[in-house]
C-alpha cells in the first residue's frame, strides 16, 4: 500500500505557512518537550483554565448587561421588586438572572470562576514561594505573578460592583472613601474616578470598560508573557531520583501532557459548572439596588478582598489635622499598608534572598520547605498576618456566631496581627529544623523498621534499614548551608562585601539564615550519580 499523503489543498496551505513562519521546525522542536510531573504543577494551569472560562462567560454577559446610571422604575420577572426605583445596570442585571436563558448560570459560573482564579493564583504563588521556584533566573516571571494576582483583585472589585446593588454599592462607597484619603489629591482622585458627588453617573459605564477591556487584556499579556518565557526557561522540578539541575525529567508535550491539561480543563470547567448550578453566589436580587441610607448585616465582599476589609475594621479612629488638611489615619493605613507589606516584600524578596546568602547561580530544581526554614517561616507569617486579616473583615459575623462582644473580637485582632505572625513564624522554624533532623538521622542510621531485636546480654533495640533509594534522593537534594566568607583575608584586608553598613547588615542577615542548618549528609557512600531513566519519562538538556 502507498503511504497516505494530505490533500494537495492541506498540504498548499501547511507550506505556504511553513516557508513563512516556519511552523512546522517550530513544532517539530517543541512537541516532545518535557514537562515534570507533580501534583503542585497543575495549580497554575487551573488559574489558566478558570481565566478561559472568565472571558467565555464574561463574553456572554456582556450581550445583556446594561452599563447605565440612568434612572428606571422595574417592571419585570422579580415581583417583588415592581415599582421599585432603580439603576439600569441593576435592572439589566435582575433581566440577565431571571429572563436570559442560563443567565442565572453563566452569572454564577462567572463568579465562582472569578474566586477559583484568585485562589488557584495565591496557591500557586505560595507554592513557588516555599519551593524557592522564585529564584534565579525566574525573578521576572515572579514579578509577573505578583502583578496578575493584583490586577486580579481590581478586576474583581470593579466586576461584583457592576450590578449597582446595595452590597456592590457599599463596596464601592469604601472605595471612594480610600480614594478621598489619599492626603493632598484624594478629593481630585476621587472626583476623577467618579465624575463628581458620589455616586454620580459615571462611574458604572468607567468601571465596564476597565473590567471588559483594560485589565483582562493586561492580564492576558501578562499570562501570555508568563508562559513564555516559562516555556524558554523551562518548569522546575522537584527532587527525586536522577534529577540533576542539567537536566528535567517527565513526560513530554505531546501527547502526553496536552491529552492530560486537556482533561483538566474539562474537570475545571465541570466544578464551576457545578458549582455555578448548585451553590448560589452573590444573589443580587436579595439585597436590592443601592441604597446610601441602608446597609445589610453581614455583608462580606469576596474572600481576596477581606484582608482590607478587616485592617479597615480593626484600625483605630486615627486623624490628623495640619496645614488646613485632613489625614485620615484609619482609612489610609488600611488601604496601603498590609497590601504594601506583603506585595513588596514578596517583591523584593527573590533579589533580598540572593544578596544575604551571596546566591547567584540558576536554580532549575525546587527546594523541599524544610530545607529553607528561614523562607518558610517567612512565608507562614505573612500568611497569618493575611488570614488574620482575612477573619477580621467578618468580626461582626464572628462576634454574633459565638456570642462574644464586638469591641472584644476587635481588640483581639488589633493585637493578634502582630503577635500571630511572630509566633508563626517562630513554630515554623522549629518544625523546619526538627524535620531537617529527622532526615538527618534517615541518612545517618536508617529508618526505623519496628522490628525489635534483643542482644546477648538482654538489650533491647530497634533495627533500623536503609532509606528506599527515591527517598533518600529527595532527601539529599538538601544543599547544606555554605560558610560565610571570612570578614577579613590573611593580610587583614576586609573583604568589600563586609564594609560599611550594609556590609555589616548582609554579614548579620547571613549568619541569622544559615545559624540553625542542620547537615545531611551521607558518609561512605557516593550520591548524585546518574541511574536509568524511570519508565515512560524522558530527560531534556537544559541551556545555561
Amino acid at each position: 500500500m502507498s503511504e497516505a499523503t494530505a490533500p494537495k489543498a492541506v498540504e498548499g496551505t501547511l507550506g505556504f505557512l511553513d516557508e513563512r513562519l516556519g511552523s512546522t521546525t517550530f513544532l517539530k522542536r517543541n512537541v516532545k518537550k518535557v514537562f515534570p510531573d507533580h501534583w503542585s504543577f497543575m495549580l497554575g494551569e487551573i488559574a489558566l483554565y478558570s481565566f478561559i472560562i472568565l472571558l467565555l462567560t464574561g463574553t456572554f454577559l456582556t450581550l445583556w448587561f446594561n452599563p447605565s446610571m440612568t434612572e428606571v422604575v422595574y417592571d419585570g420577572s422579580y415581583t417583588k421588586l415592581n415599582g421599585v426605583k432603580m439603576s439600569e445596570a441593576y435592572a439589566s442585571t435582575l433581566h440577565i438572572t431571571f429572563d436570559v436563558r442560563g443567565g442565572l448560570l453563566m452569572r454564577q459560573i462567572h463568579h465562582w470562576a472569578a474566586i477559583l482564579f484568585m485562589a488557584s493564583i495565591l496557591a500557586h504563588m505560595l507554592r513557588v514561594f516555599f519551593t524557592g521556584a522564585y529564584r534565579k533566573p525566574r525573578e521576572l516571571n515572579w514579578l509577573i505573578g505578583i502583578g496578575m494576582f493584583t490586577l486580579g483583585m481590581l478586576e474583581g472589585l470593579f466586576g461584583y460592583s457592576l450590578p449597582d446593588d446595595l452590597l456592590s454599592g457599599t463596596g464601592l462607597r469604601i472605595t471612594q472613601g480610600v480614594a478621598e484619603s489619599v492626603p493632598l489629591v484624594g478629593t481630585y482622585v476621587y472626583m476623577f474616578l467618579f465624575g463628581g458627588e458620589f455616586p454620580g453617573t459615571d462611574i458604572i459605564p468607567r468601571l465596564y470598560m476597565l473590567h471588559i477591556l483594560l485589565i483582562p487584556g493586561l492580564i492576558l499579556g501578562m499570562i501570555t508573557a508568563h508562559m513564555m518565557i516559562m516555556w524558554h526557561q523551562k518548569h522546575t522540578a522537584m527532587p527525586v531520583k536522577n534529577q540533576t539541575e542539567q537536566q528535567v525529567y517527565g513526560y513530554p508535550f505531546y501527547p502526553v501532557f496536552m491529552a492530560k491539561t486537556g482533561a483538566y480543563f474539562l474537570f475545571t470547567f465541570g466544578v464551576l459548572a457545578l458549582m455555578g448550578a448548585f451553590v448560589q453566589i452573590n444573589p443580587i436580587w436579595l439585597f436590592g439596588p443601592y441604597d446610601p441610607g441602608a446597609i445589610s448585616s453581614g455583608s462580606q465582599p469576596d474572600w481576596y478582598m477581606g484582608v482590607l476589609e478587616g485592617a479597615l475594621r480593626i484600625m483605630p479612629n486615627w486623624e490628623i489635622s495640619a496645614w488646613g488638611h485632613t489625614v485620615s489615619f484609619n482609612v489610609l493605613i488600611p488601604a496601603l499598608g498590609p497590601l504594601g507589606i506583603i506585595f513588596t516584600g514578596a517583591a523584593v524578596w527573590p533579589f533580598v534572598e540572593a544578596w544575604v546568602t551571596g546566591d547567584k547561580r540558576q536554580h532549575h530544581v525546587n527546594t523541599r520547605p524544610r530545607n529553607a526554614p528561614v523562607r518558610t517561616a517567612t512565608g507562614m507569617a505573612a500568611v497569618t498576618f493575611y488570614g488574620l486579616l482575612w477573619i477580621a473583615g467578618a468580626n461582626d459575623v464572628v462576634a454574633e456566631r459565638f456570642h462574644v462582644s464586638l469591641f472584644a473580637t476587635t481588640w483581639f485582632f488589633r493585637f493578634a496581627v502582630f503577635i500571630g505572625p511572630y509566633l508563626a513564624f517562630v513554630i515554623t522554624k522549629r518544625i523546619c529544623l526538627g524535620l531537617q533532623r529527622k532526615d538527618a538521622g534517615i541518612i545517618g542510621h536508617g529508618e526505623e523498621s519496628g522490628i525489635i531485636m534483643m542482644s546477648p546480654d538482654g538489650k533491647y533495640s530497634e533495627r533500623h534499614e536503609p532509606a528506599r533509594e527515591e527517598k533518600r534522593a529527595i532527601i539529599l537534594s538538601k544543599e547544606n548551608a555554605r560558610p560565610e566568607a571570612p570578614a577579613r583575608d590573611a593580610n587583614g584586608i576586609p573583604a568589600p562585601d563586609t564594609k560599611g553598613p550594609l556590609g555589616h547588615l548582609r554579614s548579620r542577615l547571613n549568619r541569622a539564615w544559615t545559624f540553625d542548618d542542620i547537615p545531611v549528609e551521607e558518609h561512605g557512600h557516593g550520591h548524585g550519580e546518574q541511574g536509568e531513566i524511570e519508565g515512560g519519562k524522558e530527560p531534556e538538556q537544559l541551556s545555561h
